[in-house]
């Protein structure tokens, strides 16, 4: 029998309130397992998603790390790596003040930001005008929206941003769930905020998840955007779905995004196969 070590973090909490931010589970392995075991722990875990760290070996603070859903792997994912960073801190396997991975989109680190704060540095993930969606709108049950974007696909499926007017249209979204998955389409809903400079929520059920409660790879593409619209380049976000979370944004150059926040651990043990 082989036993790994396991963490469950919640990341992107709501400031102090429990059971809030997105959960993650963070697995570490000594050498690489088969990817069939890997999408069957994540399956078993049934979270949005599984974090896979495997140090490189000679090199410093350097792990590889992959993420898998409870159905397919994905190529980015804001939460499970900040979850990962943190757990990383915390055991003291980290050296020096930034975790580093290499992951399917390149190069990603996570460092103190001070005050409890972790800072990861993100590619951006661009966006342009949605082309023909039907039913998609409807689907929303909030009427039509002011913006319909494409975004650029990182998790296989397609990704549609829709803006809408104010947060109070994002809180009482109650999308057609089976209209979503059956076209393959998941959306983000955002608009201006008044808990913060701008609000979101993520559904996602062609992915296998209804909705995503803090999905930090969405937020690549709610910064840039938002940047453009606040003409800010730090900016304050929630995620305000049924299980709300926080964090902060910020625009750099090169096409990079800086997201704030922390993971809040909430189990530690063992996976034994």
């Amino acid at each position: 029998m082989t036993s790994l070590p396991f963490a469950e973090l919640h990341a992107f909490a709501d400031g102090d309130a429990p059971h809030t931010g997105n959960p993650a589970a963070v697995v570490l392995l000594e050498t690489p397992l088969d990817d069939l075991m890997l999408a069957g722990i994540a399956r078993s875990n049934n979270l949005s998603e599984t974090a896979y760290l495997v140090p490189v070996g000679g090199e410093r603070d350097l792990w590889s790390l992959r993420w898998f859903t409870p159905g397919h792997e994905v190529d980015l994912c804001g939460h499970a790596t900040l979850a990962s960073a943190v757990w990383l801190f915390e055991e003291r396997r980290v050296q020096g003040d930034t975790a580093r991975f290499d992951t399917l989109s390149g190069r990603l680190e996570v460092s103190r930001a001070g005050d409890g704060l972790f800072v990861m540095d993100f590619p951006a993930v661009a966006w342009q005008p949605a082309g023909p969606a039907p039913g998609i709108a409807e689907a929303m049950g909030a009427g039509a929206p002011l913006e319909a974007h494409d975004l650029s696909r990182i998790h296989g499926n397609r990704y549609m941003m829709l803006v809408y007017e104010s947060e109070a249209v994002i809180a009482g979204l109650k999308p057609d769930l089976r209209v979503l998955e059956e076209s393959g389409i998941n959306v983000l809903a955002t608009a201006p905020g008044q808990s913060a400079d701008f609000v979101s929520r993520f559904f996602c059920p062609a992915a296998g998840i209804s909705e995503d409660p803090v999905t930090g790879s969405a937020h690549c593409t709610l910064a840039p955007y938002w940047a453009g619209k606040l003409d800010k380049t730090r900016m304050t976000a929630r995620q305000i779905g049924p299980r709300p979370g926080a964090l902060e944004v910020e625009t750099r150059e090169g096409g990079r995004v800086a997201l704030y926040g922390t993971a809040r651990p909430f189990i530690q043990g063992q996976i034994r196969l």
